[in-house]
């Protein structure tokens, strides 16, 4: 059983650093932990109309957090960094925040 794209690629992550990565065609989501390279590019493809060449994942630990005299864990997460081909065209909700 296959999963829905919106169910894989959860959020755009707009920082400085992964913008600098959008003139080089690399795009940066929060993705389902579960999630591996193959269903990641196959619901970038989908959702974006667009050709994925490469994908690279981090998956991203939890950081201590305090409040006062109580302390936990944030939620940990995995990224990905998705590169597109030459020809394909952009995302175009990237666009818009440069």
């Amino acid at each position: 059983m296959s999963k829905a794209p919106e169910s894989i690629v959860i959020r755009p992550i707009i920082t400085e650093n992964s913008m600098d990565g959008v003139a080089d065609r690399k795009y940066t989501f929060e993705v389902a932990k579960d999630a591996n390279k193959i269903e990641i590019a196959k619901a970038v493809e989908a959702l974006f109309d667009v050709e994925v060449k490469k994908v690279n994942t981090v998956n991203v630990s939890g950081k201590l957090r305090r409040y006062g005299r109580f302390e936990g864990y944030t939620a940990s997460s995995k990224k990905a960094i998705v590169t597109l081909t030459e020809g394909s065209k952009t995302i175009e909700f990237f666009d818009g925040m440069m």
